[in-house]
């Protein structure tokens, strides 16, 4: 029987979609042989910096997609919202897996809705897309950088260094921590990340034999609209760093996209949306109206600093 090589971040969270996806495996093919290989990667090591300010979260994917294309593991399995709109040469994402819950999740031990906390409160999210919204919504909050696997974001709160946190509602769930989420916020309030709740497997585009396995493993639906909101952000720039929030969903034979880009102080806020049935050509007609909103000022400003 064939073997599977799994590369995966040695995070919880990571662990659990790469066991998500060597069970998957298994289901599809009894008899397979699947070894999960955990990786540390320079997003788990350099914690003393803004994400952003670092490079995004590709830092999260690069080791990982090295050893892919040293043929150190077989498949690399990711959180879709930390995968680069561009992935390297040689590469690509085969199989994107069935959706979890795609809302932030706002945590608090104090109050049950953001709309409770007092002018000042420190709130900590290390994404500047949550941090825009929020702070359009409220711009009374303080919201300072929160770095670390969800545990220790879980702990800092629990310490009283923030008096709330945005983390992502799929996460908690994954992790049986569905428990601290305080309130899912509406998409309408928090449009989610690129790719967020979705996970993806990568694997070199030469290995055919791989690609074979997984194709048992994709959800159709959950890939076209990843499709759909990653090819929006290609055309923007695809730079994990920068607060762009994408949503695409099925309304009957139709695809829905809801595309947005922010200033990280919640000052200008651009949003889009269309519908169609090519997720490519989507994409690029919500990007190319908040282009035409001035997207490429904002992005531009925030890529200079």
């Amino acid at each position: 029987m064939p073997q599977i090589r799994i590369g995966t971040r040695a995070s919880p969270l990571a662990v659990w979609q790469a066991e998500h996806v060597r069970d998957a495996l298994y289901a599809a093919h009894p008899g397979i042989q699947v070894e999960i290989i955990r990786m540390t990667t320079s997003g788990d090591i350099l914690l003393d910096a803004p994400l952003h300010s670092l490079g995004g979260k590709g830092l999260f994917v690069k080791e990982i997609e090295e050893a892919l294309l040293a043929e150190h593991v077989d498949v690399a399995v990711h959180s879709m919202k930390d995968v680069p709109a561009q992935q390297p040469e040689g590469l690509e994402i085969a199989a994107i897996m069935a959706r979890e819950d795609v809302r932030d999740a706002f945590v608090s031990n104090s109050v049950v809705h953001p709309e409770q906390l007092k002018p000042g409160a420190r709130v900590g999210s290390s994404s500047l897309r949550r941090r825009a919204q929020l702070l359009q919504h409220y711009p009374h909050l303080q919201v300072d950088d929160l770095r670390g696997n969800v545990a220790t974001r879980l702990r800092k709160l629990d310490e009283g260094q923030y008096e709330a946190i945005i983390l992502a509602v799929a996460g908690l769930k994954r992790l049986q921590l569905g428990a601290r989420i305080s309130t899912a916020l509406p998409v309408e309030q928090s449009l989610p990340a690129v790719g967020q709740g979705a996970v993806g497997i990568e694997i070199r585009s030469e290995d055919t034999q791989t690609r074979a396995l997984l194709q048992a493993l994709i959800d159709p639906a959950t890939q076209q609209c990843v499709l759909a909101e990653r090819s929006m952000n290609r055309i923007l720039g695809g730079d994990c760093r920068l607060p762009v929030a994408a949503l695409a969903e099925w309304r009957g034979q139709s695809m829905y996209l809801r595309g947005l880009v922010a200033s990280p102080d919640g000052a200008r806020l651009l949003r889009a949306e269309a519908d169609g049935a090519d997720p490519v050509v989507l994409g690029q007609t919500v990007a190319e109206q908040l282009l035409a909103q001035g997207a490429a000022a904002i992005i531009k400003e925030i890529q200079s600093q």
